[in-house]
């Protein structure tokens, strides 16, 4: 591993026509990332791949549209305005299957920046907070470039790395990015108490970040022996851990561990994280794989999205055409969760938005996608109560989503169902 002085000399040998991978969410290695724009007079044609990557996508500038090809598998508020814009692109994909896109040279990767903690004894440095689809990117990578970060914790599992794959490194002390833990909302909450209420005792959880996760995991002081296999995790887990009720013992793999690819929160998350022997940071190929996730007992898996309509068709990642986020791990998980003994498939939705649209509709917006299909779909769950969707025919089920809809909304979808139904 060579040491530069500066992330220019660290970058300097990316060429025209290469292609990039960047390591994902708080572990986005951001002096690199910077430098690498900074050269944009001197690239053409490099191809960029990322899923979710925090700080400013410097490289998604107009003036540096001559230089980088950019390719996101999700969407994040860094890059959403270039994927919108048409200067970036989106490439829809499960989680789950994007390592093997690397691994089966569908997508080859020239050069990884990455971000990992500093090197032990042994000269073994770690992923930190990102596993994810990196460390695949990482085993294709011709070059690995990396920010070693005295701020990133040390992860146990597969993000695992030796100096002697890094070709050039810098040394940076910068705080890792910290997503603000917020106060959940009354109708968070609300959703948050109807959603515990579906959780059993011993069920093995999968959930995001956000109001509604955290208002969830706020619900759950009650439970005994949760267990957590999940894509990702944030703060609102600590307090279960430290309170005893998540142990993971009735886990059938990896029992009494904490499983997941990456985590975002704050500085105490990451302190948590740091040389945690009950948290395993492992390969999103195996963690997001529904025949792994299915061998544990009562997958709860907790999801969101941006409207549902009154067929349990799920669009979480665009409003209309206008793309939004990603599909990332969601289908995995839902499939997984339903094939799980005792398993329970969760869409969890505000009954409406801040601007007072209903998010269960009888139509999705044009050009809206379907990240997860009708028949996916088990429960969904908003402030006005659960309509349990599996084994309901057409109607069952809108009568179900209508009657936890926002009340404001439900006459004109009662109209509207009567007009698809021709009787309602």
């Amino acid at each position: 591993m060579q040491i530069c002085t500066s992330a220019a000399e660290a970058v300097s040998d990316i060429a025209p026509g290469q292609s990039v991978f960047i390591h994902t969410a708080a572990a986005t290695p951001r002096e690199l990332v910077m430098a690498m724009a900074e050269r944009s007079n001197q690239l053409h044609d490099v191809k960029i791949y990322s899923i979710h990557t925090e700080w400013e996508a410097t490289y998604a500038l107009p003036q540096h549209a001559h230089a980088f090809e950019i390719n996101c598998f999700f969407v994040g508020a860094n890059i959403r305005k270039a994927i919108n814009e048409g200067t970036a692109s989106y490439i829809p994909m499960f989680l789950s299957e994007i390592p093997l896109h690397f691994r089966s040279g569908a997508c080859p990767i020239n050069v990884a920046l990455i971000s990992v903690s500093p090197p032990d004894k042994n000269g073994f440095c770690t992923l930190g907070v990102s596993c994810d689809v990196s460390r695949a990117a990482i085993e294709m990578a011709d070059v690995v470039i990396a920010e070693v970060n005295s701020n990133m914790p040390r992860a146990l599992g597969d993000g695992v790395i030796h100096v002697s794959r890094i070709a050039k490194a810098i040394n940076v002390d910068y705080p890792l990015f910290e997503s603000k833990v917020t106060e959940p909302t009354a109708t968070e909450l609300q959703i948050g108490k109807n959603v515990a209420s579906l959780i059993e005792d011993r069920a093995t959880l999968q959930m995001g970040i956000g109001g509604i996760p955290n208002a969830v995991l706020a619900s759950l002081h009650a439970h005994q022996d949760l267990g957590i296999h999940t894509e990702m995790f944030s703060d609102g887990l600590i307090p279960l851990v430290e309170k005893g009720i998540i142990t993971g013992k009735y886990k059938k793999i990896h029992p009494g561990m904490i499983v997941s690819s990456f985590a975002i929160g704050s500085r105490k998350l990451y302190d948590f994280i740091d040389n945690n022997l009950i948290v395993r940071m492992l390969d999103v190929e195996y963690v997001n794989n529904p025949g792994v996730i299915k061998k544990n007992p009562r997958v709860t898996a907790i999801n969101s999205a941006i409207e549902v309509d009154i067929f349990g068709q799920v669009c979480a990642d665009s409003i209309g055409t206008y793309q939004y986020s990603g599909v990332g791990g969601q289908v995995d998980f839902m499939r997984g969760a339903a094939l799980s003994e005792g398993g329970k498939p969760i869409i969890a939705i505000p009954s409406q938005t801040a601007k007072g649209v209903s998010r269960i509709v009888c139509r999705l917006k044009p050009g809206a996608s379907v990240v997860t299909t009708r028949s996916h779909v088990h429960y969904v769950v908003t402030e006005y109560g659960i309509a349990q969707l599996h084994g309901k025919n057409l109607k069952e089920r809108a009568k179900a989503l209508i009657h936890i809809a926002h009340p404001a909304h439900r006459e004109l979808l009662e109209q509207e169902a009567f007009e698809i139904f021709k009787s309602f």
